[in-house]
Protein backbone atom coordinates (compact mmCIF):
# COMPACT_ATOMS: atom_id res chain seq x y z
CA UNK A 1 0.00 0.00 0.00
CA UNK A 2 1.26 3.37 -0.84
CA UNK A 3 1.42 5.94 1.87
CA UNK A 4 -0.76 8.96 1.18
CA UNK A 5 0.90 12.18 2.24
CA UNK A 6 -1.68 14.62 3.44
CA UNK A 7 -1.14 18.36 2.81
CA UNK A 8 -1.18 19.97 6.26
CA UNK A 9 -0.56 23.56 5.06
CA UNK A 10 -2.82 26.00 6.90
CA UNK A 11 -5.70 27.37 4.95
CA UNK A 12 -5.67 31.09 3.99
CA UNK A 13 -8.00 33.13 6.12
CA UNK A 14 -11.18 33.94 4.34
CA UNK A 15 -11.60 37.32 5.94
CA UNK A 16 -10.28 40.33 4.04
CA UNK A 17 -7.51 42.06 6.00
CA UNK A 18 -7.93 45.27 4.03
CA UNK A 19 -10.41 47.70 5.53
CA UNK A 20 -13.24 49.41 3.75
CA UNK A 21 -12.22 51.80 1.00
CA UNK A 22 -14.05 54.60 -0.73
CA UNK A 23 -14.71 54.17 -4.46
CA UNK A 24 -12.16 55.62 -6.87
CA UNK A 25 -14.69 58.13 -8.16
CA UNK A 26 -15.22 59.62 -4.70
CA UNK A 27 -12.77 62.59 -5.10
CA UNK A 28 -14.45 63.61 -8.35
CA UNK A 29 -17.90 63.40 -6.81
CA UNK A 30 -16.77 65.39 -3.78
CA UNK A 31 -15.18 68.00 -6.08
CA UNK A 32 -18.36 68.41 -8.11
CA UNK A 33 -20.49 68.61 -4.97
CA UNK A 34 -18.11 71.14 -3.39
CA UNK A 35 -18.26 73.36 -6.47
CA UNK A 36 -22.05 73.18 -6.47
CA UNK A 37 -22.27 74.02 -2.76
CA UNK A 38 -19.73 76.81 -3.16
CA UNK A 39 -21.80 78.36 -5.94
CA UNK A 40 -24.97 77.95 -3.89
CA UNK A 41 -23.48 79.53 -0.77
CA UNK A 42 -22.04 82.39 -2.81
CA UNK A 43 -25.42 83.02 -4.48
CA UNK A 44 -27.25 82.91 -1.16
CA UNK A 45 -24.74 85.27 0.49
CA UNK A 46 -24.67 87.62 -2.49
CA UNK A 47 -20.98 87.10 -3.23
CA UNK A 48 -20.10 88.20 -6.75
CA UNK A 49 -16.38 87.39 -6.88
CA UNK A 50 -15.42 84.06 -8.42
CA UNK A 51 -12.45 83.90 -6.06
CA UNK A 52 -14.76 83.78 -3.04
CA UNK A 53 -16.86 80.83 -4.20
CA UNK A 54 -13.70 79.01 -5.33
CA UNK A 55 -12.20 79.35 -1.84
CA UNK A 56 -15.46 78.13 -0.28
CA UNK A 57 -15.50 75.15 -2.64
CA UNK A 58 -11.85 74.37 -1.80
CA UNK A 59 -12.52 74.37 1.95
CA UNK A 60 -15.60 72.16 1.48
CA UNK A 61 -13.62 69.73 -0.70
CA UNK A 62 -10.92 69.31 1.95
CA UNK A 63 -13.35 68.96 4.87
CA UNK A 64 -15.74 66.56 3.11
CA UNK A 65 -12.86 64.38 1.89
CA UNK A 66 -11.50 64.15 5.41
CA UNK A 67 -14.94 63.47 6.93
CA UNK A 68 -15.71 60.65 4.49
CA UNK A 69 -12.27 59.18 5.06
CA UNK A 70 -12.75 59.11 8.84
CA UNK A 71 -16.23 57.58 8.58
CA UNK A 72 -15.41 54.85 6.05
CA UNK A 73 -11.65 54.22 6.01
CA UNK A 74 -10.45 55.21 9.46
CA UNK A 75 -8.39 58.08 10.80
CA UNK A 76 -5.07 56.98 9.29
CA UNK A 77 -6.35 56.81 5.72
CA UNK A 78 -8.37 59.97 6.32
CA UNK A 79 -5.20 61.88 7.13
CA UNK A 80 -3.72 60.69 3.85
CA UNK A 81 -6.80 61.88 1.96
CA UNK A 82 -6.66 65.20 3.84
CA UNK A 83 -3.05 65.77 2.78
CA UNK A 84 -3.79 64.70 -0.80
CA UNK A 85 -6.77 67.03 -1.08
CA UNK A 86 -4.68 69.91 0.28
CA UNK A 87 -2.04 69.26 -2.39
CA UNK A 88 -4.68 69.24 -5.14
CA UNK A 89 -6.27 72.44 -3.87
CA UNK A 90 -2.86 74.16 -3.69
CA UNK A 91 -2.07 72.96 -7.21
CA UNK A 92 -5.32 74.31 -8.62
CA UNK A 93 -4.97 77.61 -6.75
CA UNK A 94 -1.57 78.02 -8.42
CA UNK A 95 -2.53 76.85 -11.92
CA UNK A 96 -5.88 78.59 -12.34
CA UNK A 97 -4.53 82.17 -11.96
CA UNK A 98 -1.66 81.31 -14.31
CA UNK A 99 -4.02 79.89 -16.91
CA UNK A 100 -6.29 82.92 -16.48
CA UNK A 101 -3.40 85.33 -17.11
CA UNK A 102 -2.26 83.40 -20.19
CA UNK A 103 -5.79 83.23 -21.58
CA UNK A 104 -6.42 86.93 -20.93
CA UNK A 105 -3.14 87.87 -22.61
CA UNK A 106 -3.84 85.70 -25.65
CA UNK A 107 -7.45 86.83 -26.07
CA UNK A 108 -6.54 90.51 -25.86
CA UNK A 109 -3.15 90.34 -27.58
CA UNK A 110 -4.23 88.68 -30.82
CA UNK A 111 -6.34 91.69 -31.80
CA UNK A 112 -3.41 93.55 -33.40
CA UNK A 113 -0.72 90.85 -33.47
CA UNK A 114 0.22 90.29 -37.10
CA UNK A 115 3.25 90.48 -39.39
CA UNK A 116 2.93 94.24 -39.76
CA UNK A 117 2.91 94.69 -35.97
CA UNK A 118 6.06 92.57 -35.62
CA UNK A 119 8.00 94.17 -38.48
CA UNK A 120 7.35 97.90 -37.88
CA UNK A 121 8.23 100.36 -35.13
CA UNK A 122 6.17 103.21 -33.76
CA UNK A 123 8.24 105.65 -35.84
CA UNK A 124 6.06 108.64 -36.65
CA UNK A 125 2.87 106.94 -35.42
CA UNK A 126 1.45 108.69 -32.35
CA UNK A 127 0.38 106.61 -29.36
CA UNK A 128 -3.23 107.65 -29.95
CA UNK A 129 -3.22 106.49 -33.57
CA UNK A 130 -3.93 103.04 -34.98
CA UNK A 131 -0.89 101.24 -36.41
CA UNK A 132 2.74 101.00 -35.44
CA UNK A 133 4.53 97.95 -34.14
CA UNK A 134 7.12 96.53 -31.78
CA UNK A 135 10.06 95.69 -34.04
CA UNK A 136 12.26 98.26 -32.28
CA UNK A 137 11.24 96.91 -28.86
CA UNK A 138 11.96 93.28 -29.84
CA UNK A 139 15.43 94.23 -31.07
CA UNK A 140 16.14 96.16 -27.87
CA UNK A 141 14.95 93.34 -25.59
CA UNK A 142 16.96 90.66 -27.42
CA UNK A 143 20.13 92.75 -27.41
CA UNK A 144 19.86 93.92 -23.81
CA UNK A 145 18.94 90.50 -22.40
CA UNK A 146 21.51 88.79 -24.64
CA UNK A 147 24.34 91.05 -23.47
CA UNK A 148 23.27 90.62 -19.84
CA UNK A 149 23.30 86.84 -20.29
CA UNK A 150 26.76 86.89 -21.88
CA UNK A 151 28.08 88.82 -18.88
CA UNK A 152 26.20 87.11 -16.07
CA UNK A 153 26.32 83.42 -17.02
CA UNK A 154 30.13 82.91 -17.08
CA UNK A 155 30.58 84.86 -13.85
CA UNK A 156 27.69 83.06 -12.16
CA UNK A 157 28.74 79.56 -13.26
CA UNK A 158 32.40 80.10 -12.32
CA UNK A 159 31.37 81.50 -8.93
CA UNK A 160 29.19 78.45 -8.29
CA UNK A 161 32.04 76.12 -9.33
CA UNK A 162 34.35 77.88 -6.88
CA UNK A 163 31.85 77.65 -4.01
CA UNK A 164 31.12 73.95 -4.58
CA UNK A 165 34.50 72.59 -5.67
CA UNK A 166 37.06 74.89 -4.04
CA UNK A 167 35.31 77.24 -1.63
CA UNK A 168 36.57 76.95 1.92
CA UNK A 169 37.09 79.45 4.71
CA UNK A 170 36.17 83.11 5.04
CA UNK A 171 36.40 83.97 1.36
CA UNK A 172 33.72 81.42 0.43
CA UNK A 173 31.53 82.61 3.30
CA UNK A 174 31.92 86.21 2.15
CA UNK A 175 31.02 85.31 -1.44
CA UNK A 176 27.98 83.35 -0.26
CA UNK A 177 26.87 86.28 1.90
CA UNK A 178 27.07 88.77 -0.96
CA UNK A 179 25.25 86.37 -3.31
CA UNK A 180 22.42 86.13 -0.77
CA UNK A 181 22.33 89.91 -0.44
CA UNK A 182 22.26 90.41 -4.21
CA UNK A 183 19.38 87.96 -4.54
CA UNK A 184 17.11 90.36 -2.65
CA UNK A 185 18.22 93.57 -4.36
CA UNK A 186 15.25 95.40 -5.94
CA UNK A 187 15.66 96.06 -9.64
CA UNK A 188 15.42 99.82 -9.13
CA UNK A 189 18.49 99.72 -6.86
CA UNK A 190 20.54 97.97 -9.53
CA UNK A 191 19.40 100.61 -12.00
CA UNK A 192 20.34 103.44 -9.62
CA UNK A 193 23.80 101.92 -9.12
CA UNK A 194 24.53 101.94 -12.86
CA UNK A 195 22.91 105.38 -13.17
CA UNK A 196 25.29 106.79 -10.55
CA UNK A 197 28.25 105.50 -12.58
CA UNK A 198 26.80 107.02 -15.75
CA UNK A 199 26.39 110.39 -14.06
CA UNK A 200 30.00 110.31 -12.88
CA UNK A 201 31.21 109.45 -16.38
CA UNK A 202 28.72 111.89 -17.98
CA UNK A 203 27.22 109.23 -20.23
CA UNK A 204 23.93 109.48 -22.08
CA UNK A 205 21.30 106.68 -21.86
CA UNK A 206 22.12 103.65 -24.02
CA UNK A 207 21.13 100.01 -24.23
CA UNK A 208 24.27 98.48 -22.76
CA UNK A 209 23.71 100.39 -19.51
CA UNK A 210 20.43 98.52 -19.10
CA UNK A 211 22.27 95.25 -19.80
CA UNK A 212 24.67 95.99 -16.94
CA UNK A 213 21.81 96.43 -14.49
CA UNK A 214 20.07 93.29 -15.78
CA UNK A 215 23.32 91.32 -15.41
CA UNK A 216 23.50 92.37 -11.74
CA UNK A 217 19.99 91.02 -11.21
CA UNK A 218 20.73 87.84 -13.14
CA UNK A 219 24.02 86.84 -11.52
CA UNK A 220 22.79 85.67 -8.07
CA UNK A 221 20.03 83.57 -9.66
CA UNK A 222 22.59 81.83 -11.89
CA UNK A 223 24.95 81.28 -8.95
CA UNK A 224 22.31 79.77 -6.69
CA UNK A 225 20.75 77.48 -9.32
CA UNK A 226 24.14 76.30 -10.62
CA UNK A 227 25.40 75.70 -7.10
CA UNK A 228 22.46 73.44 -6.29
CA UNK A 229 22.88 71.50 -9.54
CA UNK A 230 26.61 70.94 -8.90
CA UNK A 231 25.85 69.64 -5.41
CA UNK A 232 23.60 66.97 -6.93
CA UNK A 233 26.48 65.44 -8.90
CA UNK A 234 27.52 62.24 -7.03
CA UNK A 235 30.94 62.43 -5.40
CA UNK A 236 31.66 58.95 -6.76
CA UNK A 237 31.99 60.44 -10.24
CA UNK A 238 34.54 62.97 -9.04
CA UNK A 239 36.47 60.33 -7.09
CA UNK A 240 36.50 57.92 -10.03
CA UNK A 241 37.90 60.60 -12.31
CA UNK A 242 40.52 61.69 -9.79
CA UNK A 243 41.51 58.05 -9.18
CA UNK A 244 42.41 57.79 -12.87
CA UNK A 245 44.90 60.59 -12.43
CA UNK A 246 42.82 63.29 -14.12
CA UNK A 247 43.42 66.79 -12.69
CA UNK A 248 40.61 68.37 -10.74
CA UNK A 249 40.04 71.21 -13.21
CA UNK A 250 39.66 68.69 -16.02
CA UNK A 251 37.32 66.59 -13.89
CA UNK A 252 35.12 69.64 -13.41
CA UNK A 253 35.05 70.42 -17.14
CA UNK A 254 34.64 66.86 -18.43
CA UNK A 255 32.60 65.20 -15.68
CA UNK A 256 30.91 67.60 -13.27
CA UNK A 257 29.63 70.26 -15.67
CA UNK A 258 28.37 67.87 -18.40
CA UNK A 259 26.52 65.85 -15.76
CA UNK A 260 24.70 68.92 -14.45
CA UNK A 261 24.32 70.81 -17.73
CA UNK A 262 20.57 70.23 -17.88
CA UNK A 263 19.94 71.79 -14.48
CA UNK A 264 22.38 74.63 -15.13
CA UNK A 265 20.64 75.48 -18.40
CA UNK A 266 17.26 75.46 -16.69
CA UNK A 267 18.60 77.80 -14.02
CA UNK A 268 19.98 80.15 -16.66
CA UNK A 269 16.61 80.24 -18.40
CA UNK A 270 14.89 81.05 -15.10
CA UNK A 271 17.31 83.93 -14.69
CA UNK A 272 16.61 85.11 -18.26
CA UNK A 273 12.87 84.99 -17.57
CA UNK A 274 13.53 86.96 -14.38
CA UNK A 275 15.19 89.87 -16.18
CA UNK A 276 13.24 89.80 -19.46
CA UNK A 277 10.28 91.55 -17.85
CA UNK A 278 12.18 94.21 -15.87
CA UNK A 279 11.05 97.75 -16.56
CA UNK A 280 12.62 99.99 -13.90
CA UNK A 281 16.31 99.63 -14.92
CA UNK A 282 15.43 100.12 -18.59
CA UNK A 283 13.35 103.19 -17.78
CA UNK A 284 16.24 104.74 -15.83
CA UNK A 285 19.14 103.80 -18.08
CA UNK A 286 17.81 103.30 -21.62
CA UNK A 287 14.84 105.70 -21.69
CA UNK A 288 13.23 104.09 -24.73
CA UNK A 289 12.83 105.21 -28.30
CA UNK A 290 10.09 105.04 -30.91
CA UNK A 291 12.62 104.31 -33.65
CA UNK A 292 14.78 101.26 -34.38
CA UNK A 293 18.23 101.39 -32.81
CA UNK A 294 20.38 98.35 -33.58
CA UNK A 295 23.39 99.68 -31.65
CA UNK A 296 23.06 99.01 -27.90
CA UNK A 297 26.23 101.03 -27.19
CA UNK A 298 24.91 104.34 -28.45
CA UNK A 299 21.65 106.18 -28.02
CA UNK A 300 18.32 105.40 -26.36
CA UNK A 301 16.81 102.03 -27.12
CA UNK A 302 13.39 100.49 -26.65
CA UNK A 303 12.48 97.21 -24.96
CA UNK A 304 9.29 95.18 -24.67
CA UNK A 305 8.62 95.77 -20.93
CA UNK A 306 9.18 99.51 -21.35
CA UNK A 307 7.00 99.53 -24.49
CA UNK A 308 4.20 97.79 -22.58
CA UNK A 309 4.45 100.32 -19.76
CA UNK A 310 4.46 103.31 -22.10
CA UNK A 311 1.52 102.05 -24.17
CA UNK A 312 -0.57 101.17 -21.13
CA UNK A 313 0.18 104.59 -19.61
CA UNK A 314 -1.40 106.13 -22.74
CA UNK A 315 -4.33 103.70 -22.85
CA UNK A 316 -6.87 105.87 -20.99
CA UNK A 317 -9.57 106.35 -23.61
CA UNK A 318 -7.17 105.04 -26.24
CA UNK A 319 -8.07 101.58 -27.54
CA UNK A 320 -5.12 101.45 -29.99
CA UNK A 321 -2.48 101.87 -27.28
CA UNK A 322 -4.35 99.42 -25.02
CA UNK A 323 -4.36 96.71 -27.70
CA UNK A 324 -0.68 97.29 -28.51
CA UNK A 325 0.24 96.86 -24.83
CA UNK A 326 -1.51 93.46 -24.65
CA UNK A 327 0.00 92.33 -27.96
CA UNK A 328 3.49 93.27 -26.76
CA UNK A 329 2.90 91.32 -23.53
CA UNK A 330 1.90 88.27 -25.57
CA UNK A 331 5.06 88.58 -27.70
CA UNK A 332 7.21 88.81 -24.57
CA UNK A 333 5.64 85.61 -23.20
CA UNK A 334 6.23 83.85 -26.53
CA UNK A 335 9.89 84.93 -26.62
CA UNK A 336 10.52 83.63 -23.09
CA UNK A 337 8.74 80.36 -23.94
CA UNK A 338 10.83 79.90 -27.10
CA UNK A 339 14.04 80.53 -25.17
CA UNK A 340 13.03 77.97 -22.54
CA UNK A 341 12.17 75.33 -25.14
CA UNK A 342 15.43 75.98 -26.98
CA UNK A 343 17.43 75.71 -23.78
CA UNK A 344 15.78 72.42 -22.88
CA UNK A 345 16.58 71.07 -26.34
CA UNK A 346 20.23 72.09 -25.99
CA UNK A 347 20.39 70.57 -22.51
CA UNK A 348 19.09 67.22 -23.78
CA UNK A 349 21.45 67.31 -26.73
CA UNK A 350 24.49 68.04 -24.58
CA UNK A 351 23.51 65.79 -21.68
CA UNK A 352 25.78 62.77 -21.08
CA UNK A 353 24.58 59.67 -22.95
CA UNK A 354 24.00 56.52 -20.93
CA UNK A 355 24.63 53.08 -22.34
CA UNK A 356 21.76 50.79 -23.19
Amino acid sequence: MSNVVMDKRPERPSSNLQGARLPKWTPWAVAVGSVGLGLGISAAAGLESSIQWALIASVLFVLVSYGLGVKVEGSRQAKDRFATSLVWVAFLLAVIPLASVVWETISRGVKVLDLYFLSHSMGVVADSEVGGGINHAIIGTLEQVGLATVMAVPVGVLTAVYLVEYGRGKLAQTVTFFVDVMTGIPSIVAGLFILAIMIELKLEPFGFAGSLALAILMMPVVVRSTEEMLKLVPNELREASLALGIPKWRTIIKVVLPTSIGGITTGVMLAVARIAGETAPVLLLVWGSAFINNNPFEGAQASLPLYIYQQYAQSAGNAAAYDRAWAAALVLIIIVMILNLGARGIARWKAPKTGR
